[in-house]
């Protein structure tokens, strides 16, 4: 009775967590924060998930099936997301003006300021060529 109680709170709470996310991703202003809802609740609700159908159906197997689950979905869903911010960056998805400050945009704008045309290949009379 009290696994059953505990696997099916398990199993809403992380319904509850994806619901969450797909909220957010209609009402969040940009790219970076929706796919930091959808990476937050790829982790978290499927690892409730998988809990509760665990704490359901109970055995060692199924115990050890369900944490090696839960670190790959933890690793590949923080992955993912960092992946798809990045590319929305790379590729000109600009952020929502509450983002304050824009560290990539800063460091960009150093690198650029850093470099010159003589530091980017060596001259026929340098003594790296």
């Amino acid at each position: 009775m009290i696994a059953t109680v505990l696997g099916s709170a398990l199993l809403i709470l992380g319904a509850g967590v994806i619901l969450s996310a797909a909220i957010g991703l209609v009402r969040l202003p940009d790219l970076y924060t929706r796919t930091s809802a959808i990476g937050t609740a790829a982790g978290l609700g499927v690892a409730f998930m998988i809990l509760g159908v665990v704490v359901l159906d109970f055995s060692w197997l199924n115990l050890l099936k369900g944490v090696i689950a839960i670190v790959a979905q933890l690793i590949t869903s923080a992955i993912g997301s960092f992946a798809l911010a990045r590319s929305g960056y790379l590729t000109g998805s600009l952020p929502a003006a509450i983002t304050v400050p824009d560290e990539l945009a800063d460091d960009a704008a150093a690198g650029a300021a850093d470099s010159s045309p003589s530091d980017s290949a060596p001259t026929a009379g340098s003594a790296n060529a």
